[in-house]
């Protein structure tokens, strides 16, 4: 009788058994601990889901090497699902991050087009269990809102080509300052120094207008300058594409400009094409911004590195048409 009570109870424990394997996929349960809480289960598809909200590759050659880095980095082959926004205004990208919040991805990447207004959403990210990243450029947060930001010190490039301005010693200085779109890191980093050398009084501000990272909208701010009649000798634009809209208007003008111009023309980003321009003598200055964030935050979400400080800066130089060489171009250049 004890035997076959024994058996009974056997087949029902093996029964039991059988039954939590097949309701766990025919896998055994997950974790071991002694604490009765199970482990987190892993996605269903064994990879890691990223929501990317970001600047549209048309802004800009910057941002175009900058998506191709992210889409190359985070993708299947890596173990990683995807999911992209992309907008240069704030309030759809808070939409978009909100969304991804909502779809429950793993980590949230975020390159804001301006600085402000992400409390709220990151708060919400942080409720729900999503790890956030900052690339590209810093947002106005709690540092305790996300892991960690790779980024840029815009700041610093804009110190960086403004002393580079300063030691050209020019008799005076008449800037044509071209902004990028107000509010975004980049903007008032590479603004800052500028306002500093005006309010001294060593520059003087012919004028300074935001053309919104657009090259057509660049060339018509400097043809409305020319057509004033209003001298100047430096063109500022916060990134390449502007410079280029800004030489246009030049060309067509026939102000020379570039090494031994009239004026002088800077930039930013190093597009390839754009560096040619200043071994071409036909620009003098170009400060790099690099756009290769992704594996650094990818080996920092699969626990390759940790951070050692929440701000991981990209280190970056500026370049002199005057001392630029073909192997500046092909080591730090953008694009083609």
């Amino acid at each position: 009788m004890r035997k076959k009570l024994g058996r009974m109870l056997l087949a029902g424990a093996l029964a039991m058994s059988l039954l939590f394997t097949a309701c766990n996929g025919g896998k055994a349960p997950a974790g071991g601990g002694t604490s009765g809480t199970p482990a987190p289960a892993p996605a269903a598809s064994g990879t890691i889901k990223v929501g990317v909200v970001n600047n549209p590759p048309s802004e800009s050659g910057y941002r175009e090497a900058n998506v191709k880095d992210m889409e190359a980095v985070f993708s299947p082959e890596n173990g990683y699902e995807l999911k992209t926004a992309y907008s240069l205004k704030n309030d759809e990208q808070l939409q978009a991050a909100q969304g991804f919040i909502t779809e429950g991805v793993d980590y949230l990447l975020i390159s804001a087009a301006e600085t402000t207004g992400w409390d709220e959403v990151l708060k919400n990210a942080q409720e729900a269990g999503i790890k956030v990243y900052l690339f590209d450029r810093m947002i106005d947060v709690d540092e305790s809102l996300y892991e960690a930001a790779v980024v840029s010190d815009m700041s610093a490039e804009g110190d960086t080509a403004v002393q580079w301005l300063l030691d050209q010693n020019l008799p005076e200085y008449n800037v044509v300052h071209i902004q990028g779109a107000m509010g975004s890191d980049a903007q008032i980093g590479r603004t800052g120094a500028l306002d500093a050398q005006f309010a001294s009084g060593k520059m003087n501000k012919v004028v300074q207008q935001t053309a919104t990272w657009d090259e057509a909208e660049a060339k018509k701010i400097v043809e409305s300058v020319i057509n004033s009649g209003e001298e100047f000798n430096v063109i500022y634009a916060e990134n390449d594409g502007m410079a280029k809209g800004a030489v246009a208007a030049l060309d067509e003008h026939g102000i020379k400009h570039g090494v031994d111009g009239d004026v002088i023309v800077m930039g930013f980003d190093c597009n390839k094409w754009a560096l040619r321009e200043l071994l071409a003598g036909n620009w003098n200055y170009d400060g790099q911004c690099s756009p290769f964030q992704a594996q650094i935050i990818s080996d920092l979400i699969q626990g390759k590195t940790t951070a050692s400080s929440k701000k991981i800066i990209n280190e970056e130089k500026g370049f002199d048409a005057k001392t630029i060489t073909q192997d500046d171009i092909d080591t730090y250049g953008l694009g083609e």
